[in-house]
């Protein structure tokens, strides 16, 4: 079983990719691809993790959904709320 250096309700921070410098919660760990979910406070405010879909039976006019968002686990950080506030370290 891996480890890793992030738990599920964890407040991260995201060091790279298209959220990058953003604070958000763990939902999830996906072991077998390395990857994390994230929830993020603001959610509401931005369209993110859209996904089109093809058409099925259960779908029957495919679309577009919106989704938790998913990142590498090496692209994110434990969120220190200590050091959050101070500025020039």
């Amino acid at each position: 079983m891996k480890s890793y250096h992030v738990k599920k309700d964890s407040k991260v921070f995201v060091n790279s990719g298209k959220w990058k410098g953003e604070v958000a919660t763990v939902k999830a760990i996906l072991a077998d691809k390395d990857r994390v979910v994230l929830e993020f406070a603001d959610a509401k405010d931005r369209k993110i993790g859209r996904r089109t879909l093809k058409r099925s039976q259960a779908n029957p006019n495919g679309g577009i959904v919106e989704r938790s968002v998913s990142v590498h686990v090496s692209n994110v950080a434990l969120f220190d709320e200590a050091k959050a506030g101070k500025k020039g370290e």
